[in-house]
């Protein structure tokens, strides 16, 4: 497979599991931003987060391989699972860039991550460093980095859908199949997962 060259967008997540949300905004930075790549990067345990409803990492890694269908324009990392854990952002885009010297990473992340970004591990050093890409909500205000010059907002089409919808209609038996990218469900069914 050829290699694609110009901005690669990093999309941080559990991914927990996977759904069409995801896919909807990873094609919107891929098709609407100076991106031409996006890496979905699966994080074993996001810091702020609880971890107890995780469904096992490499599981969440098949499911996301499922979901790609073999896009160019998209890839998956495991990167983060031979970091020490909880991992962080600065550390995993360090390690990126030793690894892929020649790419120019971007962060995709969500308002919410935003609003939270001065309680992640050195915050200023990855504006410093890096272009930070949010999609913003109706109601986001914008936090405290919001002005920054390495901060570009956007509204992209939006979702009511979420992991833990996912997971609460797993539980309760309801078909789902629409939500989740093709092969996405019979992989969840198929192993047990959120159950």
């Amino acid at each position: 497979m050829a290699e694609i060259t110009g901005l690669t967008g990093l999309f941080f997540g559990s991914f927990n599991p996977i759904h069409v949300g995801h896919m909807v905004m990873a094609n919107y930075f891929a098709a609407f931003t100076p991106m031409k790549e996006v890496w979905f990067v699966v994080s074993p345990h996001n810091p702020l987060k609880d971890s107890l409803t995780l469904a096992p990492e490499i599981d969440r890694l098949e499911m996301i391989r499922i979901a790609l269908h073999d896009d160019p324009r998209f890839r998956v990392t495991d990167i983060e699972f031979r970091m020490p854990k909880p991992s962080y952002t600065i550390d995993t885009l360090t390690r990126l860039k030793e690894k892929y010297p020649a790419r120019d990473f971007a962060l995709i992340v969500g308002g919410d991550n935003l609003m939270a970004f001065h309680r992640w591990k050195n915050p200023e050093e990855i504006l410093r460093q890096y272009q930070v890409y949010v999609y913003a909500r109706p109601g986001f205000n914008g936090g405290e980095f919001a002005m920054h010059p390495h901060i570009t907002l956007l509204y992209p089409p939006q979702m009511a859908i979420s992991a833990s919808l996912i997971r609460e209609g797993i539980r309760k038996g309801i078909n789902l199949d629409h939500m989740m990218p093709r092969g996405v469900g019979e992989y969840i069914d198929k192993n047990n997962l959120f159950r």
